[in-house]
């Protein structure tokens, strides 16, 4: 797994994300894709995704940008705690 960022935007800061950044082209959503929802923040320039059913942020992609950002919390099998985070500072954007 690559680098996981931490951002302080009131966005990411207040749902607690943990992102990794992985290749749109390279990367698949395997089922729920009819439950998702968008949502557009700030600059209005990303889509955040999350689940209609139980509210959580999957991940987030902008439309000119080919990486998704995926919140690590929702990938099975990861150990947060051993994570190493790497903060971004997203305040001020």
């Amino acid at each position: 797994m690559g680098k996981i960022i931490t951002c302080d935007c009131s966005h990411c800061g207040k749902k607690g994300l943990l992102l990794n950044f992985v290749d749109k082209d390279k990367s698949r959503l395997l089922k729920g894709k009819d439950k998702l929802v968008k949502y557009f923040f700030n600059k209005k320039i990303i889509r955040h995704l999350f689940c209609r059913m139980c509210d959580i942020e999957s991940f987030a992609e902008g439309a000119t940008f080919p990486k998704a950002a995926v919140n690590v919390h929702c990938l099975d099998g990861v150990d947060i705690l051993t994570l190493a985070l790497t903060p971004f500072t997203g305040k001020d954007l």
